[in-house]
């Protein structure tokens, strides 16, 4: 009896301990086989199961070292657009950084770049708008957002029914004014309404470049384009300009002037675009300091390309300078600041956290010049970064 109760404990130990090894070896890539790669790789792209018959070809790619095509077939889930990109861009749309907002135009424009493998470089730039080919949908309005609010409350697939547009056509901009997302309805609505304008650069900047405004601080650079309305002796103290004022927007201001024609009628909810005439907000509080800048057009510098903020790797083949919204949005996006950006991102969606170590850095390093050197896919990125995070 004794022998029979010792030869039964050490069963329960024995079941035990490989109900432990199995469940290391479920959490371990190590151990993993092509069907939970597989498994995995789905989940973190699509956020939902595959199934039976996605899953045993994922894992046949897998196995045949093709994980790229595994990847693929993952992302032809509607789930990855209807969800996974969608909560992706979200918080790039508002100011709170929020991923609880309706579906927009920033949004679904983004959605379809990254569907047909348009060169994402142009997201700052392009004359681009997606519309949803959807009956019973509410056609695009430049007034509203009924037309997304309808796909969003109706579950409409994403994926299927994206159609590409112009804004010159929709918004009733000219083509050289449209700036990609910068001037969807959603963008003018959370970031060219009231203020100065600085609040799109701002936000433009911490969307795509991946920094905030005390992030690219130089007190190096002159404050010669900088605004009447920035006070030179805040509080009366005039080292509260010259050693934190000026950091920010010796920078910002040559550049934010790309923005001047441009506003956000909140009573008729219309982007308002007046080409050679530079919108009031501009010039306001003049008195804070009259012998300031006085913006009398969009021409814009980008003072960046010396000092510190070098390092953010602006192209050689721009000059730095130019007129409106759009190039600008090209001197940025041509960055190398924006790829890394848009890996880093990209990596922290499908990993769940930041590059930690030297092993993810080389990572991020090797996905971003593939992102550049393949003519700027963000759905390779996301198969790469997905790929990588499979197995770590």
């Amino acid at each position: 009896m004794k022998q029979d109760r010792h030869l039964d404990r050490a069963r329960r130990i024995a079941t035990l301990a490989t109900a432990m090894l199995l469940a290391v070896q479920a959490c371990n890539p190590a151990w993993a086989g092509s069907r939970e790669q597989a498994r995995r790789l789905h989940d973190r792209l699509a956020g939902v199961p595959p199934t039976d018959t996605v899953l045993s070809q994922m894992a046949a790619d897998i196995a045949a070292n093709n994980a790229t095509a595994a990847a693929q077939l993952a992302m032809a889930n509607k789930n990855f657009y209807d969800v996974t990109l969608k909560n992706f861009v979200a918080p790039w749309t508002n100011v709170d950084r929020s991923v609880f907002v309706p579906l927009n135009d920033y949004t679904a424009t983004v959605i379809g770049m990254v569907r047909d493998g348009i060169d994402f470089s142009t997201v700052l730039s392009a004359d681009l708008l997606y519309v949803a080919n959807t009956p019973g949908a509410p056609a695009y309005s430049a007034a509203n957002n009924d037309h997304y609010q309808y796909l969003d409350d109706n579950n409409v697939d994403l994926q299927a029914a994206l159609v590409p547009a112009t804004q010159s056509s929709l918004l009733g901009i000219p083509a050289a004014a449209a700036a990609g997302v910068m001037t969807t309805r959603a963008s003018a609505a959370a970031f060219f309404v009231a203020g100065t304008n600085r609040r799109m650069f701002r936000f433009t900047l911490i969307n795509h470049l991946c920094r905030d405004m005390e992030q690219v601080q130089d007190s190096s650079l002159p404050p010669d384009r900088i605004r009447q309305d920035v006070s030179r002796s805040p509080g009366g103290d005039s080292r509260v300009f010259l050693n934190s004022c000026i950091t920010c927007h010796a920078g910002m201001d040559p550049m934010d002037q790309a923005f001047a024609y441009y506003n956000f009628d909140a009573t008729t909810g219309v982007l308002s675009y007046a080409p050679g005439a530079v919108q009031p907000k501009y010039l306001i509080n003049s008195d804070n300091f009259k012998t300031g800048y006085v913006t009398t057009d969009d021409h814009w510098n980008n003072y960046w390309r010396k000092g510190a903020n070098q390092v953010l790797g602006f192209d050689s083949n721009l000059t730095g300078a130019g007129t409106g919204a759009k190039s600008m949005g090209q001197e940025l996006a041509q960055s190398d600041a924006f790829a890394q950006c848009q890996v880093e991102k990209v990596f922290r969606a499908m990993c769940f956290r930041d590059p930690g170590n030297a092993q993810d850095r080389q990572a991020v390093s090797t996905i971003k010049g593939n992102f550049k050197s393949g003519g700027y896919k963000m759905k390779q990125v996301f198969a790469d970064a997905a790929i990588y995070c499979m197995g770590n």
